[in-house]
């Protein structure tokens, strides 16, 4: 097991695009539902616990071998904001590319192939993490951190907040980010005998109606 490689793949610095997407948190900030600490940590909570765990299933479940197109499928039918289904399909691609020249391997290769417009991200982000030699559980972390620690550092540069306060939030969410990483591996385990029904399909409602808001905006930081 190749634990080093977890470290290179969340690292920050990693090419997958990241770091011009928000998560979110520029159209909440524009409407102020993020305008201090307590209030991106409650949205980074949230969004842990709804979008962070479908990602964290889907990872899980792509790096334990099944069929990522019908994880793609899966990820298109639990993600209802076209904007949303675009974001995600770009950072696959740039993720993709990273992921191809770190770790090269005959799967990675074959969805790049079947998805040449991008796959979803959760999804190559579990292929990697196997092309890696990585397991479900590493692959259900970095997603799950992934979707508070984008956030957490687009509000830092948005609202010129303190970035040790921030990285505060992201350790107080550890034990968060652990139960959500978890439950993902027990959804990829029940994937795998009971089919793509089982992995979860929480929804953020609102996230999807500020994407759009977002997306549509002439003016913007972040991509999304």
């Amino acid at each position: 097991m190749n634990r080093a490689a977890l470290l290179v793949l969340t690292d920050g610095r990693f090419p997958a695009g990241g770091h011009a997407h928000s998560g979110g948190a520029e159209p909440a900030v524009t409407t102020g539902r993020i305008h201090d600490m307590a209030s991106l940590e409650e949205f980074c909570r949230g969004r842990l616990h709804t979008s962070g765990l479908v990602a964290a299933g889907l990872a899980a479940t792509a790096a334990a071998g099944y069929d990522p197109l019908l994880l793609d499928e899966a990820a298109d039918a639990r993600t209802p904001a076209p904007a949303l289904r675009q974001t995600a399909r770009r950072l696959g691609r740039q993720l993709m590319r990273a992921a191809r020249a770190a770790w090269p391997s005959a799967e990675l290769d074959a969805l790049a192939a079947a998805r040449p417009r991008g796959a979803h991200q959760p999804v190559v982000l579990g292929l990697t993490a196997r092309s890696a030699g990585l397991t479900p559980l590493d692959a259900a972390c970095a997603a799950a951190y992934e979707t508070v620690s984008g956030p957490a550092t687009a509000t830092v540069r948005l609202l010129s907040l303190d970035p040790f306060d921030a990285i505060g939030i992201l350790a107080r969410l550890a034990a968060d980010i652990d139960h959500v990483a978890a439950q993902g591996v027990e959804s990829a385990l029940c994937v795998l005998t009971e089919g793509v029904d089982a992995l979860p399909a929480v929804s953020a409602p609102l996230l999807d109606i500020t994407a759009e808001q977002h997306a549509a905006r002439p003016v913007r930081l972040f991509a999304s």
